[in-house]
């Protein structure tokens, strides 16, 4: 009979572990799933933008390929706006955070909890961009291109760097040769 008490209490032991596993196992998965659920309101508030800045992306010119939005999952899903800003939602989860990597770090353009406030942020941010891109590429145009030459003028052929080199070379010889010469006269 005192074998039949003993069995019974590990029973029970163990089968309050199965309990404690099995309940630790449904929190976690709550856990999970309210994690989940916090992602795919982030996903969701960002899609909500990213359908208010259909028509601005409409209106940038064909020609202009700086742009590529999109709205990326995992850990922290962004919206995209190019290469090097994205928006994110910020730790609350309901404020808009908009941000471009910059050599010096991570830079915060914009928050705001309107969307109406954060499609203003991104006009601005992508018609900076547009005039940045355009000073570049004018910039980058050859010279007669931007300001044509002026007629009778001829430009100078830069001077050989050849020439001088070897009078150098000859001279710091003729120089070795005459301390050589001067040391070997007081020698004598």
């Amino acid at each position: 009979m005192a074998e039949q008490g003993l069995d019974g209490a590990r029973k029970l032991e163990a089968g309050s572990l199965r309990a404690a596993l099995h309940k630790a196992r449904i929190e976690a998965a709550d856990r999970t799933g309210v994690v989940v659920d916090l992602r795919d309101a982030e996903a969701a508030r960002l899609e909500i933008l990213n359908e208010a800045l259909d028509q601005l992306f409409g209106e940038i010119p064909p020609g202009v390929d700086l742009f590529d939005r999109g709205i990326s999952q995992g850990d922290t899903p962004r919206l995209w706006i190019d290469s090097i800003a994205h928006v994110a939602m910020g730790r609350d989860k309901r404020i808009y955070r908009f941000v471009q990597d910059t050599r010096y770090g991570r830079t915060v353009l914009a928050e705001s909890h309107d969307v109406p406030v954060m499609v203003d942020a991104v006009t601005d941010y992508i018609a900076r961009r547009i005039i940045e891109r355009d000073r570049a590429l004018v910039s980058a145009l050859p010279a007669d291109v931007v300001a044509p030459a002026r007629s009778g003028v001829v430009a100078a052929q830069p001077a050989s760097r050849f020439w001088p080199f070897v009078a150098g070379i000859v001279i710091g010889m003729a120089g070795l040769f005459g301390i050589a010469l001067i040391a070997a006269m007081r020698s004598v």
